[in-house]
C-alpha cells in the first residue's frame, strides 16, 4: 500500500489538506498551477516541501482522477 502525499490533521492547519510532513496546502500548490506557475516557483515559495513530495502528490491525484473514470 502508497503512503498518501498529503495528510489531514486537526492539530495542523485545523484539519485542511497538507502535504505529508509540512503545513504547506495542497490547496496552495494547485492554486500555482492553475495560476501558470511552476513546480520549481512553487518549491522557491515553500523551500519546506521537496519536489519528491510534489510529484508524489501529482502521480498520486493522477491514478485517483483515472481511476473514478475508468
Amino acid at each position: 500500500m502508497q503512503i498518501s502525499a498529503i495528510t489531514r490533521d486537526p492539530e495542523i492547519m485545523g484539519g485542511t489538506p497538507v502535504l505529508r510532513g509540512t503545513r504547506v496546502p495542497v490547496q496552495t500548490l494547485l492554486d500555482y498551477l492553475e495560476a501558470g506557475e511552476t513546480i520549481d516557483d512553487f518549491l522557491e515559495g515553500f523551500p519546506s516541501v521537496s519536489r519528491v513530495q510534489v510529484v508524489e502528490f501529482l502521480e498520486q491525484a493522477k491514478d485517483r482522477l483515472v481511476d473514478s473514470v475508468g
